[in-house]
């Protein structure tokens, strides 16, 4: 099979001038049009400074098959994600290389709808890529226009919530430098004209291909400090962080403490829950217990998937499901193409808030907890097969259930793990949680990690 080193699991990343440049992106414009008939393609771009250069390639390559180009320009991917459904496009691309290093980018392929391409048509694109087995230009060039969706897309975000409902309410906003500030502040302006009473401490807020902040990724522990530093100087009552094309966020309570993505996933379940009573809710299976307590709870239904975005959605889909989480900040919503949103999150956040009056420290406390967890630990392995199958053999006769929809999931009456292997790099990821005990939860995972260690 001709691959290309750029062409990933369900995207296409990799350095500029190595595994990625202009004409690997104009190839690509053109195999995405060919491989999926497409006749008119909604592009976006992130604020990287290769961005542009590959936009306009991949534009290229897309009018040379014979597309329509509809450009939105500067945006979050899941702006691209609304505008190839409100447009009806064919299809839509994403120019982002998101979290990654500053010499690196990508392409984010969803089809009609927003659908992500099944992994057939993905790989038949990275194979006409390759080849450049292309068929003769098209007699009529594709026409290439601006769009401007953006209204659009606020209107839908702002539909989640009620926003003459939001509010007194404080958040600090870190844009991390990347795409998502002009964004948000659209979402602001339409909320406050709808009755939000919403007061915005901005941070690292204008878009900037230098990064000066580092690369933006809440989720690196080193990258959380400036966030809530600005939460306690304000004496605000939420934080907010995006990554670079802010399709993940993440949150910090008023005391600035992170939260960790599976309360996050519960604290949302529930909001939607309220929305949609009975709803089936989607999760992954790395950290499960309290997310499975607060939909049953709830009058929910819990549906396990396999971690993935494009897992997530297919299952979302089948089950209807009005929300997915994982613990990786990433957020589905059915109402939203079933796709994931960065804005979105946050606006339940505030909603919830606003009802209850309790701050957000208190909920997740309780969560914590009912529910201590390690975290996401990595261990680096040379045959994360083996591994796993000598951790399952020895915990086998005392577990509970045993599941192994992703790498092998293992419960006892008052604990649980999940370890699975990385499809990137060879890593074991672990998580371990525990019923109200932290000691356990320590027990636990020093007595796998010393396993781990032993078995690589």
């Amino acid at each position: 099979m001709s691959k290309l080193a750029c062409f990933k699991a369900y995207d296409v990343r990799g350095r500029i001038g190595d595994t990625l440049d202009t004409e690997i992106a104009q190839d690509v414009g053109r195999a995405v049009a060919e491989v999926l008939g497409a006749r008119c393609v909604v592009v976006g771009r992130d604020i990287r400074d290769s961005s542009p250069a590959l936009c306009e390639a991949l534009g290229a390559g897309l009018r040379a098959a014979g597309a329509d180009v509809r450009d939105i320009g500067l945006c979050g991917t899941e702006e691209v994600y609304f505008a190839t459904d409100h447009l009806d496009a064919c299809a839509g691309v994403m120019v982002t290389a998101s979290h990654n290093p500053i010499d690196y980018n990508g392409f984010k392929i969803v089809g009609r709808g927003a659908r992500p391409l099944p992994d057939a048509q993905f790989r038949a694109i990275e194979r006409l890529a390759a080849t450049r087995a292309f068929a003769a230009p098209t007699a009529q060039s594709g026409t290439h226009l601006e769009a401007d969706t953006r209204a659009a897309y606020v209107a839908r975000v702002c539909s989640f919530v009620d926003p003459a409902a939001l509010g007194p309410v404080h958040v600090v906003a870190n844009a991390g430098n990347g795409c998502a500030g002009s964004t948000f502040d659209a979402v602001i302006a339409a909320l406050e004209a709808g009755g939000a009473k919403i007061e915005v401490t901005r941070l690292h807020h204008a878009p900037d291909a230098r990064f000066p902040n580092g690369i933006p990724n809440p989720l690196l522990p080193e990258n959380q400090p400036a966030t809530s530093a600005a939460i306690t100087r304000a004496g605000a009552d939420l934080g907010i962080a995006w990554d670079g094309d802010f399709d993940r966020c993440f949150f910090f309570d008023e005391t600035g403490a992170f939260i960790p993505g599976e309360f996050v996933v519960g604290l949302l379940a529930e909001a939607i829950l309220e929305q949609t009573p009975g709803a089936s809710i989607v999760y992954d299976p790395r950290v499960v217990w309290n997310t499975r307590r607060i939909v049953e709870a709830a009058g929910g239904a819990a549906v396990l998937s396999k971690t993935g975005h494009v897992l997530v959605k297919d299952t979302m889909r089948r089950n209807d499901a009005a929300y997915g989480g994982e613990m990786s900040a990433h957020h589905y919503f059915r109402d939203f193409m079933f796709c994931d949103s960065g804005m979105i999150p946050w606006l339940l956040m505030l909603e919830r808030l606003s009802k209850s009056g309790r701050p957000l420290s208190a909920a997740v406390a309780e969560m914590r907890r009912r529910h201590p967890s390690s975290g996401e630990i990595n261990f680096r392995v040379s045959d994360a097969a083996r591994v796993m199958a000598t951790l399952r053999q020895h915990y086998a006769d005392s577990a509970e259930h045993i599941d192994t929809l992703d790498g092998v999931s293992m419960e006892f009456a008052d604990w649980r793990f999940n370890l699975r292997a990385s499809n990137t790099e060879p890593l074991l990821r672990l998580n371990v949680e525990t019923l109200e005990s932290a000691a356990l939860l320590d027990r636990r995972v020093g007595e796998i990690r010393s396993m781990i260690e032993a078995a690589a």
